[in-house]
């Protein structure tokens, strides 16, 4: 069974992209998907430093979710949009993750051939949008496969109800197409 990770860039209580991931985790179980959601909250890391990791190596919590990472076929990002690009808490984790720790590892091993999904929710107009181009480009130059399809949800203040679902079914449908899109190119990979 294909098993896929989910998580939104941001730790912030209330966070309008934990709330995606998990609209976006729910809609992939129900597409046959194993999934996991976690909150980077449960895995505070330090600045990336060269000297730190040098001298002390990778933080247990990085370890700890390269793990999970390597363990999954593919994850989602439900990534904000910050000054016109992605977090620097989700910058910040992906690199620390991106770095060996163990004797003769392959190179990128959390991200090397896995399949990922993006969308992001945000305030304005254009919901998040110019931060998904970033982190796309990231993504693919670390051997990830990005599906095209995406959501950016904009005025997300007003895009949920009280039970968390969204009230545009536009953004709905939008969100389905990338989750089916998600774990249809995970599934015919073979994972």
């Amino acid at each position: 069974m294909t098993k896929l990770l989910f998580f939104a860039g941001s730790t912030r209580r209330g966070s309008l992209n934990q709330k995606l991931a998990y609209k976006a985790a729910k809609l992939a179980e129900e597409k046959g998907a194993a999934v996991t959601v976690i909150d980077l909250k449960d895995f505070q890391m330090p600045l990336y430093d060269g000297d730190l990791e040098a001298s002390d190596g990778l933080p247990e919590n990085a370890i700890r979710l390269k793990k999970l990472f390597v363990e999954h076929d593919g994850f989602y990002i439900a990534s904000p949009e910050y000054n016109s690009s992605f977090s620097a808490l989700l910058k910040n984790t992906l690199d620390w993750i991106s770095r060996p720790h163990e004797k003769d590892e392959v190179p990128l091993s959390a991200f090397n051939g896995k399949i990922a999904a993006i969308g992001s929710i945000a305030p304005g107009a254009l919901g998040g949008l110019r931060g998904l181009v970033p982190l796309r480009m990231m993504l693919g130059n670390i051997a990830v496969h990005v599906v095209p399809n995406q959501v950016a949800i904009s005025f997300g203040f007003e895009a949920f109800d009280d039970a968390d679902e969204l009230k545009d079914d536009r953004y709905v449908q939008m969100l389905i197409a990338s989750i089916e899109q998600f774990v249809k190119t995970a599934q015919a990979l073979g994972y």
